[in-house]
């Protein structure tokens, strides 16, 4: 009978009564539970915060009976208070479309009507904030114990309509006048766990609660959400099996594919690496290796930034971009420094890190991310390169392979001929070199970007089985001379004693007339 995986499952009573498989985080809920500071966490979508935070729900409303067996039972064995029924907030902002105005007062009054049926409070027409507060004040009463405040995706009203100025400083003053009383009332409140995707520094939750921890860069909780190599190992070892089997690998190889296409997440200069949670279950569930994590949509905005920014493409695989804590911990909203939004959606993660100037490097955390991310942007740059049109990847990966020079050239050819390119005032060369980057990116194991040699960096070198093709692009030049580079340079001569078929291939580009202008190829 095969294990039921939780796939997309973000309720922990359901997960732990329907008997679908729990990968053990409780011990990270002890520590956190018994440390009485409110605390903020940013992970990726899909990571497994909603998981978390309902985990902590049950905690704290005394469900015993759902963590046996868990690592947390043992801990709080000897614990005479603990597992007592705590009255729980409970602010989950998923599953609403926050782009119609008045759309976050509506779930915020939806979420406290049902509180105040179960405490049994009289709704009167007060403000959203007393009402807040009037709850907080009447369940401690009730109980007898404080309150605990659950905030799941607290950034969704923020992040849904980030191309909504107007609506987005809306939300935040909403926030403000609600969220601000989390102080005020401290009396009243025994632990605040706040999650989200990024953190917005301006919004009152983070200035009011001057004592709030943000965790998301801690070393000891850097394993907190998704899953580390070890737990996948303890936790999944029949599914491996069915899945390398299915594949036709060993179960060694199907590991390092698992590792290959899902893992890389740091969180962490130091801490233990994850992976990717959903993409794991999905491909175990699945019995396949896919793009099931960006299969769940890609956010627009960040696309649409990255072109109209005119960010260097190249950057993202020649791990050259660095930053510091502050900028990863902090997003704002009103700049065009993506990178930390970029990181804190799970686009870049932590490659390296300098500790004498305190400087971060980051990089794609795994290929699903880098094939994926380069696959979104490819049409931002270039019309009509779908599947099917003839431009697409695909297509031209079959002509490498083939050693189709006639039809590599007419791919080209057609690429920078279809660039979205439109106004004057942009650097037309950043969109010539982005699109190259794209396509050949894209190409996969075919490909290598920027070869070093002895003598030089190739632009481009391309491996099939059969063929080697060494390109040089020259803008505003000539083929020749491009040929002329990969002679005088001996770009070549690695490949000297390969016995695969080699082409020299030149390409020069018009910028003027926005075109491939000229192509010569030597054996």
């Amino acid at each position: 009978m095969e294990r039921k995986l939780p796939v997309g499952i973000q309720g922990f009573v359901k997960l732990r009564t329907d008997n679908f498989l729990y990968v053990d985080k409780t011990e990270f809920i002890y520590r956190l539970v018994h440390n009485n500071v409110p605390y903020f966490l940013s992970r990726p979508r899909r990571f497994g915060k909603s998981l978390l935070l309902s985990t902590m729900k049950a905690y704290w409303e005394g469900k015993k009976e759902l963590f046996h067996g868990l690592t947390i039972e043992k801990l709080e064995a000897d614990n005479s208070d603990a597992w007592k029924e705590y009255p729980v907030f409970y602010f989950d902002f998923n599953g609403t479309n926050y782009n119609e105005e008045g759309a976050l007062e509506k779930k915020l009054s939806f979420i406290l009507q049902g509180l105040e049926d179960y405490y049994h409070v009289e709704k009167k027409e007060n403000s959203l904030s007393e009402r807040f507060v009037n709850l907080l004040k009447t369940a401690n009463e009730s109980t007898g114990l404080r309150c605990v405040v659950l905030v799941d995706e607290y950034d969704k009203p923020l992040l849904d309509v980030v191309d909504n100025i107007d609506i987005q400083e809306h939300n935040k003053s909403v926030f403000k006048g609600f969220f601000s009383n989390l102080k005020s009332c401290d009396e009243y409140i025994q632990f605040i766990f706040i999650t989200g995707v990024s953190k917005f520094h301006k919004v009152s939750i983070f200035s009011d609660l001057n004592q709030l921890r943000d965790i998301s860069l801690d070393e000891d909780y850097a394993a907190l959400c998704g899953l580390t190599e070890k737990e996948i190992r303890e936790s999944f070892e029949p599914e491996i099996k069915v899945l390398a089997d299915k594949q036709e690998m060993t179960e060694d190889e199907c590991l390092a594919a698992l590792k290959k296409y899902y893992d890389g997440y740091h969180f962490h200069q130091t801490g233990e690496g994850v992976y990717n949670p959903y993409s794991v279950l999905s491909a175990l569930f699945s019995k396949d290796f896919g793009a099931y994590w960006f299969e769940t949509g890609t956010p627009t905005f960040l696309i649409k930034n990255i072109k109209e920014s005119n960010f260097d493409l190249r950057k993202f695989t020649d791990r050259t971009i660095y930053t510091n804590e502050s900028v990863l911990k902090d997003y704002t909203g009103d700049t065009l420094d993506i990178v930390p939004l970029l990181y804190q959606t799970g686009y870049l993660t932590i490659a390296d890190f300098d500790r004498t100037d305190r400087e971060y490097t980051l990089s794609f955390p795994n290929e699903e991310v880098k094939y994926g991310f380069m696959q979104s942007l490819m049409p931002e740059y270039v019309r009509n390169c779908g599947s099917g049109s003839g431009l697409d990847i695909f297509t031209l990966r079959r002509y490498v392979k083939n050693g189709d020079l006639d039809n590599i050239k007419n791919v080209l050819t057609g690429l920078f001929a279809n660039i979205t390119y439109t106004l004057d005032s942009d650097p037309f060369e950043h969109y010539f070199q982005a699109v190259i980057y794209l396509v050949f990116t894209l190409l996969g194991q075919y490909a290598i970007c920027e070869m070093h040699t002895f003598n030089g960096r190739i632009d481009c070198v391309l491996e099939s089985a059969k063929y080697i093709y060494i390109f040089e692009f020259k803008r505003d030049d000539s083929a020749d001379s491009a040929l002329k580079q990969i002679e005088d340079n001996g770009y070549a001569l690695p490949f000297k004693a390969d016995p695969r078929k080699l082409f020299k291939i030149g390409v020069a580009f018009n910028s003027e007339k926005r075109m491939l202008s000229d192509w010569k190829v030597c054996e």
